[in-house]
């Protein structure tokens, strides 16, 4: 019974050990205090009361450290899924609506459902789908459209309820001659105050400093008699643990919204628990518990009138650096986040909401990256287009098509590159008997008169055997010597499918009829495998497969073989 029970315990906590405890602490108290303004901002942010905020930083994290196997990843709610929970739920009702909060909740037991499926289902090779630029120019895009959601409080104004910059621009240019002062020196004042304190200490939580500043700059002046809004009421205690109401048309309305943050999050989550997990070899992540983890931690957060959460950039960073050894210090950060939700919710009373618009904007401006864009203009044009594509159109398509459009090119330019792999001529280097590429080594390379060597980079398949054929019938067609023999070097050709086994058959038979050896140099196993099965092996003959080229141009002497076996070809 004893062993049964401990193996119920995760992991970590089964091999805790002492000298752990302090760095979890530090680190807990330090994520938590981090955690209670930023929720509260990024409550806003997804169009809730700031409470809902702190209702989605206390169940969600015990949930992920139970279940998740990265041991510094803070999950809690963050700025991209906060703005596509707004833009999602703007789709389909207004801010303030009654059953926005209840759409919320069951938004995040969507989420739930889909990643914990996903997870069962071992799917967590799916964020794949999402490239680097893709990933980049998303980011970067959602990172302007949140900056610019926040305008409205950080001048004090009124805006256009839209996730479209070009909208929210235009309002703001409507509106510009009705900006509050004092909102929006509070607001820039707190951006100050974040910024310097983080020059100044790593360890002092600028964001707190900030909250409390505008607390007492707003309590000391009246400033709520000059039009600074404020947070205002803030209700105590832990809301009652229930699955929202909901009918089955909410739920057919926001499938779309839960695949993409379900996808999204897990993306951000998974790559910064990659990237705290290089820093400390002595665990390992499963991308499919995390998917499990994640899935919980929704699905906690739905039932505690929170929204849709994931893991972290910026305080997974601060709890690495606090000292966090294993997820307890995520549980320590929901118990004090808890006692807040107790015991201080009256003290955020005259909370500014330029304060916590200031502090969205100093997190998500950080993750606009043109330095990616400027690297892969000289690296890759193709991914510098993926990446552009997908800002631009995330910026001004909505988040959903943006990120859509960039996944549906980013196949797209996969399935065309598989269409066009590379294939070189090659040419022997003299008095050796190696071989390369024409194209690359010019003069250092001589073509052998009447033998064509190609060698082809790639999978035969469906989609590129016409190219493939194409191009060694031109690369013939151009030669100036007439060509007698073609050596394919196939170490490259890993896979080669149904299809491409019925027209390889063909063409070698035109091939045979214009009187052109074919012989075949380093085909792998796989490959191999599959022209055995299809019986073309045996129309070729064993005789016209080799080591490598050196081996198939030293085989003149087979070459009436190799002319009978072409006319068995033609024959068949």
């Amino acid at each position: 019974m004893q062993a049964f029970l401990s193996n119920l315990l995760p992991v970590w906590l089964r091999n805790y050990r002492p000298e752990w405890l302090r760095g979890d602490i530090a680190a807990g108290i330090t994520v938590g205090i981090m955690l209670i303004p930023q929720g509260m901002a990024y409550a806003m942010l997804a169009g809730l009361p700031p409470i809902h905020g702190l209702y989605a930083a206390t169940l969600p994290l015990i949930a992920y450290a139970i279940l998740g196997t990265s041991r510094q990843l803070a999950v809690g709610p963050v700025a991209m899924d906060s703005l596509l929970t707004a833009a999602s739920l703007g789709a389909i009702t207004v801010v303030g609506a009654d059953n926005y909060i209840a759409l919320a909740a069951l938004l995040a037991l969507m989420v739930g459902v889909v990643q914990l499926a996903a997870g069962v289902m071992r799917l967590g090779f799916l964020v794949d789908l999402l490239s680097r630029p893709i990933i980049s120019g998303f980011t970067s895009a959602a990172a302007i459209i949140i900056g610019a959601s926040q305008l409205k409080h950080l001048l004090g104004i009124e805006t256009a309820r839209s996730s479209y910059v070009h909208d929210i621009v235009w309002s703001v240019a409507q509106n510009f001659s009705r900006i509050n002062l004092p909102t929006l020196l509070i607001g820039l004042g707190g951006m100050a105050v974040i910024i310097g304190v983080k020059k100044l200490s790593k360890v002092i939580p600028g964001p707190l400093v900030a909250v409390v500043a505008g607390i007492l700059v707003v309590m000391g002046l009246g400033l709520t008699d000059q039009g600074v809004k404020i947070v205002g009421t803030i209700p105590g205690g832990f809301p009652p643990l229930s699955v929202p109401s909901f009918g089955w048309s909410d739920v057919s309305q926001l499938w779309s919204a839960a695949l993409t943050i379900a996808l999204v999050g897990f993306m951000e989550s998974i790559a910064v628990a990659k990237a705290v997990r290089n820093r400390h070899r002595d665990y390992d992540l499963d991308a499919n518990r995390e998917l499990l983890a994640l899935g919980a931690a929704n699905l906690a957060a739905g039932t505690a009138a929170g929204y849709p959460v994931t893991g972290g950039f910026s305080r997974t960073a601060v709890n690495d650096q606090a000292g966090a050894k294993t997820p307890l210090a995520g549980i320590i950060s929901a118990l004090l986040i808890g006692l807040t939700l107790l015991f201080l919710t009256p003290l955020f009373y005259y909370l500014p909401q330029a304060i916590l618009a200031s502090l969205i904007m100093v997190a998500v401006f950080k993750l606009i990256d043109f330095g990616e864009a400027k690297k892969l203009w000289h690296l890759d044009r193709a991914d510098f287009w993926l990446l552009t594509i997908t800002f631009l159109g995330t910026l001004f398509l909505g988040i959903q098509l943006g990120i859509g459009l960039g996944v549906a090119l980013s196949l797209g330019v996969h399935v065309y590159r598989s269409m066009r792999p590379h294939l070189a001529v090659l040419g022997r280097i003299p008095g050796t008997d190696n071989f390369r590429n024409i194209d690359r080594f010019g003069e250092e390379v001589r073509e052998i008169p009447g033998v064509l060597i190609v060698r082809f980079d790639g999978a035969l398949y469906f989609g590129n055997l016409t190219y493939f054929q194409q191009q060694i019938k031109a690369i013939i067609k151009s030669r100036r010597d007439d060509v007698s023999v073609l050596i394919l070097k196939a170490e490259g050709i890993h896979r080669i499918d149904s299809t491409a086994l019925y027209d390889l058959g063909i063409f070698l038979q035109d091939l045979a009829r214009d009187g052109i050896q074919v012989r075949f140099a380093g085909f792998i196993g796989p490959a191999r495998d599959a022209l055995h099965r299809s019986g073309l092996r045996e129309k070729i003959g064993d005789q016209n497969f080799y080591l490598d080229v050196a081996a198939a141009l030293a085989a003149d002497q087979q070459a009436p073989q190799a002319l009978q076996t072409n006319a068995s070809f033609v024959a068949h």
